[in-house]
């Protein structure tokens, strides 16, 4: 396994305003309503939905707020469908984007025409999924600088993960998708600040592109970030 593909969405995140990081959480928000239908509205039970808390909290979402939208979804009437997108970016570029959406309609023209403005094409499902493998992930990240990285390796190991890697402070730990609860319990268990435990979409290879080129794809991943419908994106871009 090479790159670091969920680093460079995590250094896309951290760079967002507060503005924008209450537009992430909506997106959370739309993500816990599929979780609290399929498995309720209880953290402890529902793994899900406890791994999207954690995800909010790595945000510095309040715990009221997060509070306040388990019972909002827990309560709403609106049904949110997941539906995934694949194409091509420009430059060649492998696209996976995730959509919980009210509006199948209102979403599938909405990827489809930011694809199209970005110098890319929006493809059939299956047309770029065969490029990635479903992992789990696990994000650790170390702002006090108070992690020992051989001892959190050595506890990932132990507990049944597939691959470690670290850079400045954020580790990311990958599992087989059956075992990323287990190897994430492990962790939490030895004190370790899991910011992040989720199924991911790790890329067998990358693709570098251009100054040019690479705007236009720091384009289509902003329009893909801006939409409320639009939950995770990954791409094979080497950024």
């Amino acid at each position: 396994m090479s790159g670091h593909i969920k680093w460079n969405n995590i250094k896309r995140k951290k760079g967002k305003t507060d503005a924008a990081r209450a537009k992430v959480f909506t997106k959370i928000g739309k993500e816990m309503a599929v979780a609290i239908r399929a498995g309720g509205p209880n953290p402890v039970s529902n793994s899900k939905l406890r791994d999207l808390i954690s995800k909010a909290k790595a945000l510095n979402v309040p715990n009221d707020n997060i509070e306040r939208a388990i019972k909002k979804y827990k309560d709403t009437d609106v049904v949110y469908e997941e539906i995934t997108y694949e194409g091509y970016g420009p430059g060649g570029v492998a696209v996976i984007v995730e959509t919980a959406t009210d509006s199948r309609n209102r979403t599938a023209g909405d990827v489809r025409h930011y694809f199209d403005k970005c110098g890319g094409n929006l493809g059939v499902v299956g047309c770029v999924g065969f490029m990635f493998q479903d992992m789990g992930l696990i994000t650790v990240e170390d702002e006090d600088e108070e992690i020992n990285e051989d001892d959190l390796m050595e506890a990932a190991l132990e507990a049944g993960a597939a691959d470690f890697k670290g850079e400045d402070g954020i580790y990311e730990i990958y599992t087989e998708p059956d075992d990323l609860e287990a190897v994430t319990e492990a962790l939490r268990a030895k004190g370790f600040p899991v910011t992040q435990s989720e199924q991911s979409k790790v890329p067998s290879s990358y693709v570098s592109l251009d100054d040019e080129t690479a705007e236009s794809m720091e384009k289509l991943l902003d329009l893909l970030d801006d939409n409320d419908d639009v939950t995770n994106v990954y791409h094979n871009w080497e950024s």
